[in-house]
Formats: structure tokens, C-alpha cells, sequence
């Protein structure tokens, strides 16, 4: 049985083995000839394609009249910047305001304790009493005066009529005497009574002075006690105005800063600030400019503008320190009275609105303003030119598409533009975008340059 199988399996066996081996045979042709195929196929290989030229965004050079711009670091300052004191010294009561809030004028800041104070108004006004009824007990003097005088005056009249009298008696017993008409005791009696009525006359005489003098010390009286009635207003006028000054009331509209004392701190005149109120709208930006500037700044908008022409019509523009532009337009405002002698510099001040009061006193920031304008300037965009220890390029494109490296020298920026002082002409093309995948003479693909700010 065995032996039949191995007879029938036999042919089976000698037919795989021919069928692999002609497998084998055929996939070594099938190499040998996809080898022949590979090496034709190098050596018919043509030759390698020049490159594509790269692509570029140009620009042609603009040529327009331009406003120059000149920019400044500035510092905002408030308009008025009131440092708020202690007129009197005392001890400090309350605090009657918020801290970075908005106060009003006469809007009250600080209280200090009054009762000193209001014992000295008190004082004052005793005094003034009592300087009001000496004027009073003067005024009555003068009248007792001015009556005594009256009186010896009315006297003195009597008085020389009677002396009079006893004048003309004794002129009349004089002749008589030497006639032996009347008695020498007669003659003498008319002339003792006329001596007695002289004698009562200048008696009379200084009754009168003494009434004049005591009139002249009652006016005298008067005059003192009004002065004395003046100096006790003045003195309660003092006293009343420093109880005002315990209340201690913001000057102004404006911002009010922190407090620099605390409640229960004795404070007098010399103390430092209790605290500092600033108007902030419109808010003050000083920033400085070099001497030259200055000269030719005022000579382009002062002498040679029509008459009465000024520089606050020079329009302002502030960026702040984080880079935002200001959304409101300044105008400048003043310029110092010197220039400083150490820098060669001098201040100027612009004015913003500050509506919000947005902006405080202390702030950085630019100023920038358009301080003339060039004539035919040529304008490229800011990318297209590159800076190299402190030369400047541009890529121009030629009208073969090659490009030439060419050093310009630059000028003033207006906006997102460059202008170039020398070294391009009018209607020349050059890149803006590609520059650094080009060289010197390489051919590229210009096109045009697609500001994406503008688009």
C-alpha cells in the first residue's frame, strides 16, 4: 500500500520542483530586465530645469508734498495744581473728603479743632465792647467840655461889661478928683472895683482855657477810643478769620490726592501739604524742545504767519505709554519764558480736553505734532527699507526684473512712509515684502505690494 502512494506522489514532487525553479528563473529575468530599464532610463534623463524666480511685493517711489512731524516725550501736569496747607495751627479734627475723588470749590477737605479759636473770637469781641463804651465816656466828656466852655464864655461877657462899667466910673471920677468934685475915698473906690472886674475877666480868661484844654483832652479822648474801637474790630475781624481757616475748603474744581496727614496730628503753617486738589480738564502736557527747534519753529508759525497768527492752532497728537493714541487733539499752550542755559533747551506746554479725567498729572507719554511740510518729498513704505550700521537700503527692481542693493538716505517718517533724501528718484519700484530672500542682481517676480493696514 505504501509503495503505491510513494509511485502516485512521486511525479506530484518532480512537477513543484520544476515549477520552482522556473518561478526562480523568471524572477531573476524579471530583475535583470527592470535593471536594464532603470539604467536606460538615467541615462536617458534630460537636464534639470532652471529656477522659478522668487516672488516679491513692490512699490513704485511716491513723490507728494508731505506734513513733517516732530514728537517729544511728554509729562502731563494739571492745569492748577493747589497745594492744600493749614493756615493756623491746631490739632486736626476730620477728614471730609474721599481720596482720588472729584471735589467742588469750597467743598470742605479738612477740620481742624475750632474751640481755640472760637475763645479767641469771644475775646476779641469783649474787647471791642469795651473799646465801644470808651468812646462813649469820651463822647460824654466832650460835651461836659464844650458846656464849660460855654459857660466861662458866657462869663467872660459878663465880666467885661462889669469891667466896663467901672472903666468908664473911673474915667469919669479922675477930672472930678482934681476938681475937688468927688472924695479921693470915692475915686478910690471906683478904681478897686475896676481893678476887681479886671482881675474877674482874666479869671473868667482862665476858665476858659482850662474848659478849651479839658474840650482838646475829651476830642483827644474820642479819637483814642475810635482807634482803640478799630483796633478791637480788626482784632475780632483776625480771630473770626482764623475760626474760618480751621475749616480747611478745596480752592478749586479737580481731583483731590491722598492725605497727607491723619486725624489727630498737630498742624501749623509750616507743615507739609495736607494734600494737593489739580483742575485735570483740560490737562497740561510739558515736553521740551532743543533751542534750534525752538528758532525754527517760531520763525515758520510766528514771524513768518500772517499778523497775529499763533501756534496754538498747531494741532497736537498724544500717545500714551502702553501706545494708544489719545483719541482727543491738543493744541500748544505756552512756552517758558527762557531758555535753559545748562541744556540748550527749552519747555513747552500743549492742552488736551481730558473729558472722564481719563488723564493725570504725572503721566508719560509722546507728543507729536506736524511742524512743516516738504515739498516733492519722495515716499517709500517703512518696510522697505533696511537698516545696517546705520546705513540705509532699499531693493530697487530694474526694469529687466533685477534688482540692485542701493544705500538712500532717509528723512523725516510721515504716517507709515519714509522719505528719502537721496538715492531714489520718482517712479522707481522697489520691495517691500521679500527682501530677505533675494541678492543682489537675482531676477524676481515682482508684484504688487498688498498693505494689509489698508486692506
Amino acid at each position: 500500500m505504501q509503495e503505491e502512494l510513494r509511485k502516485i506522489l512521486r511525479p506530484l514532487q518532480n512537477a513543484l520542483l520544476s515549477h520552482k525553479l522556473l518561478v526562480s528563473v523568471i524572477a531573476g529575468v524579471t530583475v535583470a530586465v527592470l535593471g536594464a530599464f532603470i539604467v536606460a532610463g538615467r541615462s536617458n534623463k534630460p537636464a534639470q530645469a532652471a529656477p522659478r524666480p522668487p516672488d516679491v511685493e513692490v512699490v513704485r517711489v511716491e513723490q507728494k508734498d508731505v506734513p513733517v512731524y516732530s514728537e517729544w516725550i511728554g509729562t502731563t501736569e494739571g492745569m492748577v495744581n493747589a497745594d492744600i496747607k493749614a493756615q493756623v495751627t491746631g490739632y486736626l479734627l476730620r477728614q471730609d473728603y474721599q481720596e482720588g475723588s472729584f471735589v467742588k470749590k469750597g467743598q470742605l477737605l479738612f477740620e481742624i479743632d475750632p474751640r481755640p479759636f472760637q475763645a479767641l473770637v469771644n475775646q476779641a469781641k469783649g474787647d471791642l465792647a469795651k473799646s465801644e463804651s470808651q468812646v462813649q465816656q469820651a463822647v460824654t466828656q466832650l460835651d461836659q467840655a464844650l458846656a464849660q466852655l460855654a459857660q466861662a464864655n458866657s462869663q467872660l461877657m459878663q465880666a467885661e461889661a462889669n469891667q466896663r462899667k467901672t472903666q468908664l466910673d473911673v474915667n469919669k471920677y479922675r477930672p472930678l478928683l482934681e476938681q475937688k468934685a468927688v472924695t479921693q475915698q470915692e475915686f478910690d473906690n471906683a478904681d478897686q472895683a475896676n481893678d476887681a472886674a479886671r482881675a474877674q475877666v482874666e479869671v473868667v480868661k482862665s476858665q476858659i482855657k482850662a474848659a478849651t484844654a479839658g474840650v482838646g483832652t475829651a476830642k483827644a479822648a474820642i479819637i483814642a477810643a475810635k482807634a482803640q474801637v478799630e483796633s478791637s474790630q480788626a482784632a475780632v475781624r483776625t480771630a473770626e478769620l482764623n475760626l474760618s481757616f480751621t475749616r480747611i475748603v478745596s480752592p478749586i474744581d479737580g481731583i483731590a490726592g491722598i492725605a497727607q496727614a491723619q486725624v489727630g496730628n498737630l498742624i501749623s503753617t509750616t507743615s507739609a501739604p495736607l494734600t494737593t486738589v489739580s483742575t485735570v480738564d483740560p490737562i497740561k502736557v510739558f515736553f521740551t524742545l532743543s533751542e534750534q527747534q525752538y528758532l525754527n519753529f517760531t520763525k515758520r508759525n510766528l514771524i513768518e504767519a500772517r499778523r497775529g497768527a499763533s501756534v496754538v492752532q498747531i494741532e497736537l497728537e498724544l500717545t500714551l505709554s502702553d501706545g494708544t493714541a489719545y483719541p482727543e487733539k491738543g493744541s500748544f499752550f505756552f512756552a517758558d519764558r527762557q531758555v535753559d542755559q545748562k541744556t540748550g533747551a527749552i519747555r513747552m506746554a500743549g492742552i488736551f480736553p481730558n473729558p472722564g479725567n481719563v488723564l493725570r498729572p504725572g503721566q508719560y507719554g509722546r507728543v507729536r505734532a506736524a511742524t512743516s511740510t516738504k515739498t516733492g518729498a519722495l515716499l517709500v513704505p517703512q518696510r522697505a527699507v533696511s537698516e545696517l550700521q546705520g546705513s540705509y537700503q532699499v531693493a530697487v527692481v530694474g526694469a529687466d526684473n533685477k534688482v540692485e542693493m542701493r544705500t538712500v538716505k532717509v528723512g523725516e517718517r510721515s504716517g507709515s512712509q519714509w522719505v528719502i533724501e537721496d538715492g531714489l528718484k520718482a517712479g522707481e519700484t522697489v520691495v517691500v515684502e521679500g527682501t530677505q530672500k533675494i541678492k543682489p542682481g537675482a531676477v524676481v517676480n515682482p508684484k504688487p505690494y498688498a498693505d494689509k493696514k489698508s486692506g
